[in-house]
């Protein structure tokens, strides 16, 4: 299935739990006026600020404070609980899931955090994955594609302009990687099983899965564009009749 995201990111009026053909994406800076970025800390618990902790970059470790925050924080908003109290679990790949009481949540999310945004996927009852990357200079983009690309998109990649290479590595990298990412295997799956549409304009797709056929037919792409500069992709297991994209407010 081929989709494409709305280029528009309002704040909403409010903040609605998405029916289940609906999936909400977000957007939100990680970069932010201090007494705020101050006012996000006491909202992680302590498993997080480990992990913050381990950052060797003040900023890194800021960006993710920030990113986990607005994370509990929409949540929050969503299921109108206080953020600090908001308990996660990991499957055995390690991807993050919503404890409700001792059972995991109905409510499905998934993250990625690039440069000085963050972006954000929630949906209900169905497994959901979203990527983003700040478009940059990457010399080795030529490289990094022939060994990890599938040889389909490789193929592709190759046949571009020279001026269009770089905006596809990444269009192709993010589509990848939101649906490892919404399979929830990472990378226990090659980038090389299966095949996703690159060129610059060409419809978000999962065209082919050379270990699984039937996956193509089981997940949709969107491709998403947060911010001038920056290139994501939103994968959904099961399709989705919309998508919602809203611009985060930090308070």
């Amino acid at each position: 299935m081929t989709t494409e995201a709305s280029p528009v990111w309002p704040a909403p009026a409010a903040v609605v739990l998405p029916a289940p053909h609906v999936v909400d994406v977000w957007v939100a800076p990680l970069d932010l006026p201090e007494d705020r970025q101050r006012a996000l800390w006491p909202l992680l618990s302590d498993d997080e600020h480990t992990r913050a902790s381990r950052f060797f970059r003040e900023l890194d470790r800021r960006r993710f404070a920030v990113a986990r925050g607005t994370l509990r924080s929409i949540l929050a908003a969503y299921l109108d609980r206080p953020p600090a109290g908001l308990a996660f679990g990991a499957d055995r790949y390690g991807k993050p899931y919503l404890l409700a009481g001792a059972e995991r949540s109905t409510l499905r999310f998934n993250l990625a955090h690039s440069g000085e945004l963050a972006v954000y996927a929630f949906v209900q009852q169905r497994q959901v994955g979203v990527d983003v990357e700040q478009i940059h200079d990457l010399p080795d983009a030529p490289e990094l594609a022939r060994r990890f690309f599938s040889p389909y998109e490789h193929e592709v990649f190759v046949s571009l302009p020279e001026s269009q290479r770089l905006e596809a590595f990444f269009t192709c990298w993010t589509r990848k990687e939101a649906y490892l990412k919404g399979h929830g295997s990472g990378l226990s799956q090659s980038l090389q099983d299966f095949d996703v549409t690159l060129a610059p304009g060409s419809p978000a797709s999962l065209l082919r899965h050379r270990t699984d056929p039937g996956m193509a037919g089981r997940w949709s792409l969107w491709h998403l564009v947060p911010a001038p500069g920056y290139v994501g992709a939103l994968a959904v297991e099961n399709g989705a009749a919309m998508i919602r994209c809203w611009s985060w407010q930090h308070p």
